[in-house]
């Protein structure tokens, strides 16, 4: 095998599949930006077209930058396979869509990316597929729930925004035994961290805007397969013919840029995470911290047998709701008030005001969201100007906890003196 296509995770995601000798030197792989290729002859193009040849004939299909890249990611995931989009969105749709019918059913995880969760209560069973949600925390409601027309099993872990894990080898297994695939998204860990496909899921969904595109300028998806068929079959289906969803050469490029750092981004983002989770997990300001690497998480031994440390993300809940959420995004200097995940910055997210603020209180709280809860991507700063900034905004909620009776153990406010103003919720100067 050569050296260029075996070695280290590291080794592979410089050096997969490509040889500077192959094109003339060049040690940045070419850029194919054409959207369209020739045929040397009528039956090559009758032959790609009808998938028995696997060849370059339009960039909606397959590209020559576009295959390396996918060819990295399925090395690095252990996968027979992958297929690369324009977003994550589109990764997941288009490998839906290939794998289900009118009459079928979707299993899916209590907590869900937003997106995923509408595209799916809205989407799928507007065209008859069937779509129930439960705790996979706990296999044994799955394995209650499955039925003969379940055909996908469907999980995030960790879950966007609550951190909550499914056990993937219970969870494939089950899924198995009933006649249904296992797709995860793997999203939060990136294949350095987890491999779902290895520990018996179908298919890995990314969304890789994030962690392996990594400097938050671009948006892009993967799937990557176990089967090599249902591979061909998204691409050839899901991707063709039912999304479009295709994703841009120079796009590919600037991932494949993006996984030459993979592993010290990684490193970093999860050492600073875990000082941030133990900092968070000793302020009177919260109530819960929900981080894997916390021997307090329930779910930490079960995040030790399936990730390889773990990850960037981490949620929290303050005492105050929302209330005490708001105070504390607003009261921010460094940390960017921002959606998405995974860039160098450190990016901060109150799911109850932003990315769910059109569920019902009750709907969030059916679904793990609490009013309090906060969502923190650990980027790459210094450790402790990202520490400086949390503990002056959780200050910043004590203070308030303090005039509003929200800080652990408060029975009741103090009064406030007349001529002392009560501490203002928003950033010092």
């Amino acid at each position: 095998m050569s050296q260029r296509t075996s070695g280290g995770f590291s080794t592979r995601a410089i050096h997969h599949g490509y040889d500077p000798l192959d094109h003339q030197g060049a040690l940045v792989p070419p850029l194919y930006t054409s959207a369209t290729f020739a045929f040397p002859d009528t039956g090559y193009g009758a032959r790609c077209f009808s998938g028995e040849e696997s060849g370059y004939f339009y960039t909606r299909i397959a590209n020559p930058t576009l295959a390396l890249l996918e060819g990295r990611l399925a090395s690095l995931e252990q996968g027979a396979g992958a297929v690369v989009f324009g977003s994550g969105m589109g990764a997941i749709t288009a490998t839906l869509w290939s794998m289900l019918a009118p009459g079928d059913e979707v299993l899916a995880d209590l907590t869900l990316y937003g997106c995923t969760f509408s595209f799916m209560s809205h989407g799928l069973t507007k065209f008859g597929v069937k779509v129930r949600h439960v705790d996979m925390r706990d296999p044994a409601q799955l394995q209650q729930a499955m039925s003969s027309q379940t055909k996908v099993v469907y999980c995030e872990s960790p879950a966007n925004p609550n951190m909550r894990l499914a056990d993937i080898a219970a969870v494939a297994r089950i899924a198995h035994a009933g006649g249904a695939k296992l797709v995860v998204d793997n999203t939060y860990c990136t294949p350095y961290l987890q491999q779902p496909l290895v520990l018996g899921a179908d298919v890995s969904v990314h969304s890789m805007t994030k962690y392996l595109g990594g400097h938050g300028d671009l948006t892009a998806g993967a799937a990557i397969f176990a089967d090599a068929e249902l591979a061909k079959h998204v691409r050839l289906y899901g991707l063709k013919d039912m999304t479009g969803a295709v994703m841009s050469a120079p796009d590919a490029q600037q991932v494949m840029r993006g996984l030459k750092t993979l592993t010290l981004r990684m490193d970093r983002h999860c050492q600073n995470a875990q000082a941030i989770a133990e900092l968070l997990e000793r302020h009177p300001a919260t109530s819960a911290v929900h981080f894997p690497g916390l021997p307090s998480f329930p779910q930490h031994e079960l995040a030790k047998r399936q990730m390889s440390q773990f990850g960037g993300m981490v949620a929290f809940e303050l005492h105050g709701g929302l209330e005490a959420g708001v105070c504390f995004m607003d009261a921010l200097n460094l940390i960017t008030r921002a959606v998405s995940l995974g860039d160098a910055e450190s990016l901060a997210q109150h799911p109850a005001s932003m990315t769910h603020s059109t569920y019902t209180p009750e709907e969030r709280a059916a679904h793990g969201i609490s009013e309090g809860l906060v969502r923190l991507s650990i980027g790459l700063e210094d450790l402790g100007d990202i520490v400086a900034d949390i503990e002056q905004a959780l200050d910043l909620v004590t203070a308030m906890g303090a005039v509003s009776g929200m800080v652990k153990g408060t029975v009741s406010a103090p009064a406030t003196p007349p001529a002392a103003a009560a501490p203002s919720c928003s950033a010092p100067a």
